[in-house]
């Protein structure tokens, strides 16, 4: 009988949305007891989840799963780099850009028998300026519109449009000198662009479905640049259009191309992404990719997947969204207990009088 594997499960428990109860009673049912001793750890303040993932590593557990959106995955797979120990997800974020991208389920069950599966490969991770990122990082708008989330603690796809539409039409194109080294040769290639972003993407999208880098791989060594050069404004929606439907790289304001590493140079310091949170730094911003720097829980596949495999998951999605609520309006009518009714005045003394 194959030895059973250590698995520890990370969870946010303010960040992301609803439902992580009901996540944690499906990991206590559905959870492969066979193939796994299991243990749920609570988070308790920013960059816990990394503290608790390198000590899971060190210790030579087989799986940490995190359970949460992109920062809550960004920190346990920053614990996790450079060791054996596996990354795996239960998707619970707004975005969940990283788990779309390895078509690991936003439904909690299913993502559970993904990790039943054991399926455990190695996949890429970037750094930007040092600091670990597993999807995408970037500067211009993209980093601006990062750093007001932070600052209104809003999230989700309407938030995001309602940022983009509030912000676009005000919002300035910068310079960048972009230097960039091509990983088959070696030699390195000098670019200036007016930009209104530049993106370095390990993986496909943003999240929520948004493909800024289509055909990006977390496996090729390789990050996908995308530089959206500046638009008008009457070009916006068919832009916004194929950032969904994942052909932005065919939009003729577009510039792709890609490279091992990067030299990002502006004229001042200023506000750069990862993975969606926001970071202030240097003009310089350097950013490469790691080959085979983390292991990882997921099916073989990666990437965007065909467009009737994207209808059936926003379907499931909405179902899954609809459950949530149901379950949390159950749990708060359990917590204000049975509802008494009010007996009116002269009740009692009208029942015994019959």
């Amino acid at each position: 009988m194959p030895q059973k594997k250590k698995i520890i499960f990370i969870a946010n428990p303010i960040a992301g949305t609803s439902g992580k109860n009901f996540i944690i009673k499906l990991i206590e049912d559905y959870l492969d007891k066979k193939c796994y001793d299991y243990e749920v750890l609570m988070t308790e303040h920013v960059g816990h989840a990394t503290e608790l993932a390198q000590q899971a590593a060190e210790s030579g557990v087989g799986v940490v799963c995190a359970i949460g959106g992109d920062g809550t995955v960004n920190e346990v797979a920053t614990g996790l780099i450079h060791s054996q120990t596996a990354l795996a997800i239960i998707p619970s974020g707004s975005g969940n850009g990283l788990a779309r991208h390895l078509r690991i389920p936003t439904d909690p069950l299913s993502a559970i028998k993904i990790i039943n599966r054991g399926n455990t490969q190695p996949m890429d991770f970037g750094t930007v300026n040092k600091r670990p990122f597993f999807c995408t990082c970037g500067v211009g708008f993209d980093a601006f519109i990062s750093q007001r989330f932070a600052e209104r603690g809003k999230r989700g796809p309407v938030a995001y449009i309602e940022n983009v539409l509030n912000s676009s039409l005000n919002y300035h194109p910068e310079t960048y000198d972009i230097d960039i080294i091509n990983n088959k040769g070696g030699e390195e290639i000098h670019h200036i662009y007016k930009a209104f972003l530049v993106s370095c993407a390990n993986a496909s999208q943003y999240g929520n479905n948004a493909y800024i880098a289509p055909s990006a791989s977390v496996r090729d060594g390789l990050m996908d640049v995308t530089i959206i050069e500046p638009f008008l404004p009457i070009e916006a929606p068919q832009m916004a259009i194929q950032l969904f439907n994942g052909t932005i790289d065919q939009n003729s304001r577009i510039k792709t191309f890609q490279c091992q590493k990067a030299t990002i140079r502006r004229s001042r310091p200023g506000v750069v992404h990862f993975d969606g949170d926001p970071m202030q730094t240097e003009k310089d911003v350097e950013v490469e990719i790691i080959h085979n720097g983390l292991m990882c829980v997921s099916p073989a596949e990666e990437g965007m997947p065909t467009v009737e495999v994207r209808v059936q998951n926003f379907i499931t999605e909405q179902f899954k969204n609809m459950y949530n609520k149901t379950e949390e309006l159950i749990q708060e009518n359990i917590k204000k207990g049975p509802r008494i009714p009010k007996i009116k005045k002269g009740f009692i003394r009208r029942l015994s009088d019959k």
